[in-house]
């Protein structure tokens, strides 16, 4: 097994350096945009030709959510055009694709968690890009895996937790929104659960759900990420009317899981479990 990590550079791409290390997966090359211009049908296909790589995992994405509702073309660029070139080029190679995809493909109405079989209706440019993405990876390259997860977060990067973690340090009180649900995925976990299917006995293609378990709103996450250093008091509830946004967030983007801990035999972390672990190495690196 010959790998290429695309998007290496994001926190999903950093995690997985170590959760292949752990697995003893080491015949891997990672690129981030600048060694990688996804967006460059050439680039990719040259480099799957060259590198004679068995498997592609697809960590590359636009991910400014608002920004994107302006900067249409830039996402749909990475998110749609560049899945369509490593489809392609996978196709022509044989090289197999797992693909990171994200709850935002979801709406939200619902109040029962999203299986893989769940009508997609996206909300926002980020969301509906990623769900052309996925379309064409399937269209063009059958024999690919999707990840789809969501409120993903690490050490590494700017995310969610970061910032609670820092505005908590500088005893600042945080207005988060408590009506969205869902659920925090640590990086960590996701990388872990992507060598677990690349180290699977058989290829089983499809699309999948992954997330920690548990069900959360941002106030939640914010409570205990507060909590941990004793002001939890800080923390005070708002709804989503009273932050306004330029993309539109789906309120209810929980995953079923059942699928891929059934099919790759997964055990997956609580997200308060996974939450203190990420805490806990920021105050190691220093960063909290």
């Amino acid at each position: 097994m010959k790998i290429l990590v695309t998007g290496a550079g994001g926190q999903l791409g950093k995690e997985l350096r170590t959760a292949f290390d752990n697995k003893n997966i080491t015949e891997v090359t990672y690129c981030s945009h600048a060694d990688l211009d996804v967006t460059d049908p050439d680039a990719i296909t040259s480099r799957l030709r060259v590198g004679d790589y068995t498997h592609i995992v697809n960590c590359a994405a636009y991910t400014a959510v608002d920004r994107a509702e302006e900067e249409k073309a830039a996402c749909l660029a990475v998110n749609t055009t560049a899945v369509e070139n490593i489809a392609r080029a996978a196709a022509e190679t044989g090289v197999k694709v797992l693909h990171i995809s994200t709850d935002y493909v979801f709406d939200g109405n619902t109040n029962r968690p999203y299986d893989e079989s769940a009508k997609t209706a996206p909300l926002s440019v980020y969301g509906n890009t990623k769900r052309k993405g996925e379309t064409a990876l399937l269209g063009l390259a059958p024999d690919s895996i999707i990840v789809r997860t969501g409120w993903l977060y690490s050490p590494y990067g700017k995310n969610f937790v970061k910032t609670m973690a820092a505005l908590r340090d500088k005893g600042a009180t945080a207005h988060v929104v408590s009506d969205q649900t869902g659920t925090p995925t640590y990086a960590a976990d996701l990388a872990d659960a992507i060598a677990a299917i690349l180290l699977a006995p058989t290829w089983m293609p499809g699309i999948y759900h992954y997330s920690d378990e548990g069900v959360a709103s941002w106030y939640d996450v914010a409570v205990a990420i507060y909590d941990a250093a004793g002001k939890g008091d800080l923390v005070v509830p708002i709804s989503t009317a009273d932050y306004p946004t330029a993309a539109t967030r789906p309120l209810y983007a929980v995953l079923d899981k059942t699928k891929i801990k059934r099919t790759f035999g997964i055990t997956i972390p609580h997200w308060q479990c996974s939450l203190r672990k990420c805490l806990n190495k920021l105050i190691d690196d220093g960063n909290a």
